[in-house]
């Protein structure tokens, strides 16, 4: 059972504490710093060796965010970088010196520099072309029921994945979505877990149409939105265990595939939740970094039933 720690920090002096970052539902700077201080333990073996980008709430969420992967100046030399040729949106290429999220004072410190939720890569900087996992990121619709018909869709991942002979292993997004994130070991290139994911994301869609979509733009969506196009070299996902910057601080939580049933909803797990639930069943996502499986034999077998 992982055991939550919750010393004060002696690197980490945190500033402007009563500072509201939720306005509609009233947490502050000093309960996020608290949370994470307490949910660390099982937080950083998703961020540990990997490229941390910053999305920054220097306001708060009615402020508005930016996000910065370069460290910025001023960094604690304690915190690690590792330097990645990145390729920006309007072309070219530059150097960028990650941050490294290492351990708790590092996950701290980002708190301090206003980050909400915690985004890192796939792939570790050992091995930055080989992912860990592929992801399904499952994006509801925004009717009233678009939340359930998520739950429906996830389940429907899991059954193809068990029939790959692959782990599914899930959470809310703590957004409105959900993940389903299948380990693999690092042997596949992200161009792979792209291929592996669109492919399944579209076999799902022909045979649940209406209710499985692959459709980009949301006008001409008809369904829950399984995105393959999140599984790529330099993407990031908000970690288990992020708060995310949604009213309520809701919490991107592990759950058990029994748990995820009709009538729960994203926002029902607040930090205290999470914070409940870690200590009663420990983290119910360890298994995507203890037990990988191979991509190949899975790639072959749905292949076999395109």
């Amino acid at each position: 059972m992982t055991e939550l720690t919750n010393e004060p920090s002696t690197r980490v002096t945190l500033s402007s504490a009563d500072r509201v970052l939720f306005p509609e539902s009233g947490e502050t700077k000093g309960d996020l710093f608290a949370y994470y201080g307490r949910v660390a333990d099982s937080i950083l073996p998703h961020l540990r060796d990997r490229p941390f980008t910053m999305k920054r709430w220097r306001e708060g969420l009615s402020g508005g965010s930016f996000f910065q992967k370069q460290a910025p100046k001023g960094i604690p030399k304690w915190i690690k970088t590792r330097q990645f040729v990145t390729h920006p949106r309007e072309g070219g290429s530059r150097l960028v010196d990650f941050p490294l999220v290492n351990d708790r004072d590092a996950l701290l410190w980002m708190v301090q520099m206003h980050c909400i939720d915690m985004n890192a890569w796939y792939s570790r900087v050992d091995k930055p072309d080989r992912p860990d996992f592929v992801l399904f990121d499952l994006d509801p619709p925004d009717e009233g029921d678009g939340f359930e018909q998520a739950i429906e869709v996830a389940h429907l991942i899991r059954e193809l994945l068990d029939e790959l002979a692959l782990p599914g292993y899930l959470k809310t997004s703590g957004a409105d979505g959900i993940h389903v994130v299948a380990p693999i070991t690092r042997r596949s290139t992200f161009e792979d877990t792209y291929a592996f994911a669109e492919q399944a994301s579209r076999l799902l869609e022909s045979r649940h149409p209406g209710l499985v979509t692959t459709e980009w733009l949301k006008k001409k969506r008809e369904g829950v939105l399984v995105d393959h196009r999140q599984n790529g070299w330099g993407k990031t996902i908000a970690s288990a265990y992020s708060v995310r910057p949604k009213p309520g601080a809701p919490v991107s939580t592990p759950l058990r595939w029994d748990e995820l049933r009709s009538g729960i909803k994203p926002g029902d797990f607040t930090m205290k939740v999470a914070l409940d639930r870690v200590a009663k069943h420990g983290d119910l996502f360890a298994a995507v970094l203890e037990e990988p499986r191979p991509l190949a034999p899975a790639m072959r077998a749905l292949a076999g039933l395109a």
